[in-house]
Parts: C-alpha cells; structure tokens; sequence
C-alpha cells in the first residue's frame, strides 16, 4: 500500500511543477525574456571593459593593489604572476568571461546579503525563517532548479547568474547575521548612553566590530561562486568552465586539466587578493 503510494505522490508532484512552469513560461514569456535582458546585460558590459584590458596592465593593477594592501614586494609579484600565467596558458579570454560573472554574482550577493543579514540579526524571527532557506539554497543540487530557472530565462549568462547567486548568497547572509549577533551588547549600549542614535550605532560601532566576519562570508561567497563556473558552462555560460565542460565531450583530458587549472589559478588570485584588499583577516586586537 505504502510503496504504491509513494509513486503516485512524486507523479502528482512532478505534474504539479510541470504546469506551474508551463504556465510562467505561457503567461509571462515576454517578461522572463526581458529579465533575462537585464540580468545579461551587466555581465556583458563588465566582460566587455575587462576583454579591453591588456594583460601586462591588468598584472601591473594586481601587483599595485597587492602591494598597497600588504606592502610585500614578494606576494605582489606572485599575484602579478597569476594572470600572466592564464594568458600563457591560452585561457585568458575565457579567463575574463568567469571573472565577469563572478564579480556581477558577488554585487548582487552584497546587495541582497547585507539587508537581509541586518535585518535577521535585529528580528530573530526572521532569522528563525531564513535559516531553512539558506538550508535549501546550499544542500539542493544546482540542477534542480537549473531546469525550471533555463526554461525561464534561456540558456546564457542569466541562469547561470541565478544559480551562482542562489550558491553564494548564504553564506555571506549568514556570516553577517553572526557578526552583528556577535557584537558585545555592552559596547552597544555604551555607544546609546553617550547619546549616539541607533543609526549612528550600526555605522560607527556595530558595523566595524562585525566587520572581520563579514569580510569572511564576502571571501566565502566568492570563492563558491567561482565553484559554479563549470555548471554555468552546461547552460551556455561562457568561460573557464567551458574549457572543462569541452574536454569531457570530446575526452580529451590535457583540455580539461588546462581549464581545471585555469579555474585553480583564478581562485588563487581572487582568495588571496580579498583577503589582501578587504581585510578578511581578524585585525590585531
């Protein structure tokens, strides 16, 4: 009886998905396609302005800002090597694709992580409600929402820039929950006693004291959404992780090690050089 059931549930539940879909996508095509338009469009401009620097300055700015941030001559040529690297190993374009997608995901993780990690460290209700989501939004495979997300919006840089958003944006959510719950309520109230305006609290006392924590969710939410680069490839991202997904097809492996480097060597540039310029580091006490 039981096990007769079970089918009939995931059969009525597949339907049910189904039209709900078919009917967005009947219903509201033309203002999916339109979202998708506007979802594209800044991944292509940032793409486009990052496609028109030259390697050799686009080194030269890394070294200066990993100089300027740590004051070692020796980490700033490393950073500066990692870019010459890419180029050398012909990926530098592709390079440029992921780093575009990357950087429009972890603006939109800002803009949406922020509000609502303030907003679940002043309402633990909300708080309370958020943390099943997160829950889902990092343990469900990507590609269960992929289908419905493509179906929306297409295949291109768009779903693939929701997915890497749904991917990055817990963590940092989460972290900056933690640091403002983490903030020492004595220091809070002292701030108040001496007349400061909640407000002025969050920015001047609140903010500061969480922001090693936060820091550390932005690091995090940037390295997961370059983790998604090879599942943007499989609907129709460009990047590095086209490289990879093109070695599987045609088997043939050195393909896919010098994609699977190049992502590796992109990690490195943009872990190291977050944890250089945003201070993601505890500063000494």
């Amino acid at each position: 009886m039981t096990t007769a059931l079970v089918p009939d549930l995931g059969k009525a539940l597949q339907g049910s998905v189904n039209r709900a879909v078919d009917a967005l996508v009947t219903g509201y095509g033309d203002r999916f396609d339109g979202l998708s338009a506007v979802l594209t469009a800044p991944v292509r401009l940032v793409e486009t302005l990052l496609h028109h620097v030259p390697v050799p300055a686009f080194a030269l700015t890394i070294a200066i800002g990993a100089w300027l941030a740590t004051r070692r001559i020796g980490f700033a040529l490393t950073m500066a090597a990692l870019p010459l690297a890419l180029a050398g190993l012909g990926v530098w374009g592709e390079a440029m694709q992921s780093l575009a997608l990357v950087t429009v995901a972890v603006v939109l993780v800002l803009l949406l992580g922020l509000p609502l990690g303030v907003a679940a460290a002043r309402l633990p209700r909300l708080g309370r409600a958020l943390a099943p989501l997160y829950d889902l939004m990092q343990t469900i495979p990507s590609f269960v929402y992929l289908i419905p997300v493509a179906m929306l919006l297409g295949l291109g840089r768009a779903p693939a820039l929701v997915a890497t958003l749904v991917y990055a944006l817990p963590p940092f959510a989460r972290l900056t929950e933690l640091g403002l719950r983490g903030v020492d309520a004595g220091l809070v109230e002292a701030s108040r006693a001496l007349g400061l305006q909640p407000r002025q609290t969050f920015w001047l006392v609140e903010l500061p004291l969480a922001r090693p924590t936060i820091l550390q969710g932005l690091n995090q939410a940037i390295m997961m959404a370059l983790a998604m680069v090879v599942v943007a490839s499989m609907i129709g991202a460009k990047g590095l992780g086209e490289v990879v997904l093109l070695g599987l097809q045609r088997a043939d492996p050195g393909l896919g090690f010098v994609g699977g480097l190049g992502i590796v060597l992109l990690a490195v540039l943009l872990d190291r050089m977050a944890q250089a310029i945003l201070g993601a580091r505890q500063p000494p006490q």
